[in-house]
């Protein structure tokens, strides 16, 4: 068994090591709109099931995306997780080409159970990541002069949660999570114009112009889940379940300022929120060993105001499909009792064009294995991502991605009474 002081020294190397490398975890051409890249937020083993989790109960690993599958864990055992990511970005107009490469920090939580019906839960997620630098110029025409423009926007949105499930009777449970929500992004407008010579030789200077944009948040988020478990004979069970986020302005500020050569203007501030959100999901387990599910999510970002414009963004959907299966749970060799899994999905972003459209979609393939740490409970669970981004609008870009995440649940067995002969 892995001790106490062992899986904290573990868990603050991960902590310190992903935030040496977390500064800015994606570069995106697509994070100029809203809030950014929106997180995945499931952990090691949904994470490479195509991230399904509505109805996905595990009681060696937790799953902070529906609060109701927190009853799952048992008395005795003591959850920490944490998890990393390494991306390579691939970003192509059809005309130039960029690779970038960027490593992050996904997720830290633990769980544990506070009395025979209650389990407890609590954990850091990123919600969302702004990471992007695109410079362009253009040339003179009739009714436009030549100018050099340069966006740059940095920074991104997180949430530290607590939450709580409950067992209402045996087969059916209910959670909550509350979490802090906060974040800062930056954004930078600069059009450069050239010097053209007058009459008289000298030179005449259109003044260049500068936006700078910095949204600061500070609020709560609320995620409510529940599941329902039946089984079917002695092997079978399938569990539905779902979850419901609320939507709310967000009550703070984001501040607005421009400037050119001669004129500079007081800052605004501007209001923005979240969106109601719903998810649904069925998972079919066969003797512990096979588990298949499928989730559907739907986000009403259309009904969502940002810096003072309603309906900003389009609303987002998102399918996902997943399967893991277990070779044997009493296997006497190490191959034997390594957790296969495989997945995919389906999203369409909730980006918006300046021109009122939608601006990409994407779909994605996963695939991992669950390794058991020899003589422990614990697992490492390792997922290879394959991310397809599509623009569908003139000058969008698309984005082939190539992510590596790595996450460790440390298991440990502390609420029992040791015996002393």
């Amino acid at each position: 068994m892995v001790g106490f002081k062992q899986t904290l020294c573990a868990l603050m190397l991960i902590f310190f090591a992903g935030t040496a490398i977390a500064q800015n975890n994606t570069n995106s051409p697509y994070t100029r709109y809203g809030y950014g890249d929106l997180s995945n937020q499931s952990f090691g083993n949904s994470r490479a099931m195509g991230g399904i989790a509505y109805g996905l109960r595990d009681n060696s690993q937790i799953n902070p995306l529906n609060p109701a599958s927190y009853t799952a864990v048992d008395s005795l055992t003591f959850l920490f997780e944490g998890g990393l990511s390494m991306q390579n970005d691939n970003v192509s107009d059809g005309l130039v080409k960029l690779n970038v490469k960027n490593s992050s920090l996904d997720y830290i939580a633990m769980q544990f159970r506070l009395f025979k019906q209650l389990a407890f839960t609590a954990g850091l997620l990123p919600y969302s990541n702004v990471g992007y630098n695109v410079s362009h110029t253009s040339t003179e025409t009739a009714t436009s002069p030549a100018y050099t423009k340069q966006v740059y926007g940095e920074g991104g949105t997180h949430q530290a949660f607590a939450g709580l499930g409950v067992k209402i009777i045996p087969n059916l449970s209910v959670g909550v999570n509350a979490s802090f929500f906060w974040g800062n992004i930056s954004r930078s407008l600069v059009m450069i114009y050239p010097s053209y010579p007058s009459v008289s030789g000298s030179g005449t200077t259109i003044p260049s112009y500068t936006e700078y944009t910095r949204t600061e948040i500070r609020s709560y988020k609320l995620d409510f889940g529940i599941q329902y478990t039946q089984p079917i004979g002695e092997k079978h069970k399938v569990t539905v379940g779902a979850v419901f986020s609320p939507g709310h302005h967000l009550h703070n500020t984001g501040y607005v300022s421009t400037a050119t050569s001669v004129t500079t203007t007081t800052d605004t501030i501007a209001t923005f929120g979240l969106p109601d959100s719903y998810g649904g999901g069925l998972t079919y387990v066969y003797d512990d060993r096979l588990t298949i599910g499928a989730d559907y999510t739907y986000q009403k970002w259309g009904d969502v105001t940002y810096m003072n414009q309603p309906n900003a963004f389009c609303d987002r959907t998102k399918i996902s499909v997943g399967a893991e299966y277990l070779p044997s749970r009493m296997a006497k060799t190490y191959m034997g009792l390594i957790r296969y899994r495989i997945g995919g999905y389906y999203n369409t972003p909730y980006y918006k064009t300046e021109l009122g459209q939608r601006a990409s979609r994407e779909f994605g393939l996963t695939c991992g294995l669950g390794l058991p740490v020899p003589r422990s409970r614990s697992v490492i669970s390792i997922t290879g991502q394959y991310v397809h981004v599509k623009g569908l609008q003139p000058g969008m870009v698309n984005e082939n991605i190539l992510k590596l995440s790595i996450g460790i649940t440390f298991n440990e067995r502390w609420f029992f009474k040791r015996k002393v002969d």
